[in-house]
């Protein structure tokens, strides 16, 4: 069972990481995190040691939310290519109802945390690479059961469905048209069952 100081720390990253995911690392002080968890600044300095602490557990916060979200959805699809059209209907309609306020935090933190703060840059990063991870484990695993077609390459073909949901929701929410997403996951969809279709 969690103690208190436990239970208070994960109300505070819970708190945090919408204020992170929306105004990025330099748009959230520790005054909007003050306010939003109603803790004085003792309150949050006793269970974290600054704003970057707080900033990385609340970027590993949201990350295992899209990750438990995603794997709801995705897990219990029994082939390869039920689950790569699990995962493209998960981002349907992302922009406007996304797990957490803000959109996507793999998109937000990269682009946010860029050259200027490298301790977030690299937990994106190590993410995005777990993203494709998956994405490769998921058309080997067709390839291997005949379902995919084997000459496609697993590394390149992950690279181009992970950047193109994640260009589809960075085009979605700047344009605040969902329509946009949308229509790239049906792209997708398409070039699939196209392109990974074993002879």
């Amino acid at each position: 069972m969690a103690t208190k100081a436990e239970k208070t720390r994960e109300y505070i990253i819970e708190k945090a990481a919408p204020l992170f995911n929306k105004k990025g690392y330099a748009g959230t002080s520790m005054n909007d995190i003050m306010e939003a968890t109603g803790l004085a600044k003792g309150g949050l300095y006793g269970n974290f040691k600054n704003k970057d602490e707080i900033a990385a557990a609340a970027f590993e916060y949201s990350y295992q939310r899209l990750k438990e979200d995603l794997g709801a959805r995705v897990g219990p699809k029994k082939t390869a290519m039920e689950k790569l059209y699990a995962i493209l209907q998960y981002y349907r309609n992302y922009t406007v109802d996304p797990p957490i306020p803000g959109g996507c935090p793999l998109m937000n933190t990269g682009l946010d945390a860029d050259d200027s703060y490298p301790f977030l840059k690299k937990k994106a990063k190590e993410a995005i690479l777990e993203m494709l991870h998956v994405l490769q484990r998921i058309l080997k695993k067709g390839i291997d059961n005949g379902e995919i077609d084997p000459g496609i390459d697993v590394k390149k073909e992950a690279e181009i469905i992970y950047a193109q949901i994640e260009g589809g929701i960075m085009m979605a929410k700047v344009a605040d048209d969902v329509s946009m997403l949308n229509r790239m996951l049906d792209n997708l969809k398409e070039r699939m069952k196209e392109n990974y279709r074993s002879q």
